[in-house]
């Protein structure tokens, strides 16, 4: 089980790195629109400001769920409840566990929760 808590501290320290490279990314956005009166929603050439902002915010709110979902199953770990259903206490599969390693259900209640 030592490999699953290796599996999250390597997904935490993907999800922390795309929060700050999407944040990075949103300021550099913000400081070059800064003084800037272009009309960028007329500009026949390439992706608007808008729309890049609003693709770069979706992948900074994606990063930082799933850097909540690791921190959490980290907790829950280093609780011993890793890896234990949150809604029948019964033990999540380990197969369940490699797809899906911030899992919080077992299969059985995952499908019963609609998740």
């Amino acid at each position: 089980m030592t490999d699953a808590r290796d599996a999250l501290d390597r997904l935490r320290v993907d999800a922390l790195a795309r929060v700050v490279s999407t944040q990075a990314a949103l300021d550099e956005l913000v400081h070059d629109r800064e003084g800037s009166n272009d009309d960028d929603e007329h500009d026949p050439e390439g992706v608007t400001l808008s729309s890049e902002w609003s693709r770069l915010r979706a992948l900074a709110e994606a990063a930082a769920a799933e850097l909540r979902q690791v921190d959490d199953a980290i907790g829950r770990w280093d609780s011993g409840a890793y890896g234990v259903c949150a809604r029948c206490g019964r033990p999540i599969p380990d197969a369940r566990l490699e797809a899906r390693p911030f899992a919080t259900h077992c299969v059985a209640c995952a499908e019963a929760l609609g998740h």
